[in-house]
């Protein structure tokens, strides 16, 4: 039988809005790791992978590094950049955090967002989609696939780095006894799953674990791919999207 549990969040408004934690009932799910450059970022600086969930937006890869929101304060309901404004506002509903924000810029600006969350999942850790979902290859070399093309299932730490985008807006997370499902939401805009399953294989020199599991607006991680489908603001002016999570025990 598969138990819902209440999920819990926090956030530090005032290092880029980014969560602390996703916690379910006996379980932290966000990885940390330490780096005291975090705490003194300013914007442009080069991304600090600390951990946790970072608002990643108005690109991953490309410039601002990991984007423009990460790296400044946040105010309780969002963040302004000096292209966009950014609103987040958090509810529950059957014990799912519930996310909604609110982007507002220019008609025509083009962006990619991703809740760039880094999971601390064991190495029996699985991603489940259903089979045959499109799955874009980014890392090491770019090739169209279809899932779970090798992605699904962690294992040990085998020195390889795969990066990743699956075409759907939802994916579950099973470690263990646990369950953590993760859904994006958006009228008009391209949705989907950006992973990055760096098992000790990356940086060089100093290789450490990180597995990303990041719902996403885009499919594509810089805006200026033109290949690839990227968020665009219509003529309204703003573009607004839901991100889900919910998790429990099996």
């Amino acid at each position: 039988m598969q138990v819902n549990r209440a999920v819990h969040v926090e956030v530090d408004h005032s290092l880029g809005g980014r969560w602390a934690s996703l916690r379910t009932a006996g379980r932290e799910w966000l990885w940390h790791r330490a780096d005291p450059a975090r705490a003194c970022v300013t914007p442009g600086d080069p991304f600090v992978d600390a951990g946790g969930l970072e608002e990643c937006v108005p690109t991953v890869r490309g410039m601002p590094d990991h984007g423009d929101a990460w790296s400044r304060p946040w105010h309780k309901t969002g963040v302004d950049c000096p292209d966009f404004e950014l609103r987040r506002s958090f509810s529950q509903r059957d014990g799912a955090v519930v996310v909604d924000y609110e982007l507002t810029a220019e008609a025509g600006y083009r962006f990619v967002w991703a809740a760039h969350a880094l999971l601390d999942v064991s190495p029996a850790a699985c991603l489940q989609a259903p089979a045959g979902t499109p799955v874009l290859i980014t890392d090491p070399e770019p090739e169209l696939q279809a899932w779970p093309a090798g992605l699904d299932r962690l294992g040990p730490d085998d020195g390889t780095a795969v990066g990743a985008v699956l075409e759907r807006g939802q994916i579950r997370v099973v470690d263990g006894d646990h369950w953590l499902d993760l859904s994006v939401e958006c009228v008009e805009q391209p949705v989907s799953i950006a992973l990055w399953r760096n098992l000790k294989g990356w940086p060089e020199g100093e290789p450490y674990r990180s597995v990303g599991v990041e719902p996403m607006l885009g499919r594509t991680f810089d805006r200026d791919d033109t290949t690839r489908p990227v968020a665009v603001v219509p003529a309204g002016g703003t573009v607004r999207w839901r991100l889900t999570i919910a998790g429990g025990t099996a």
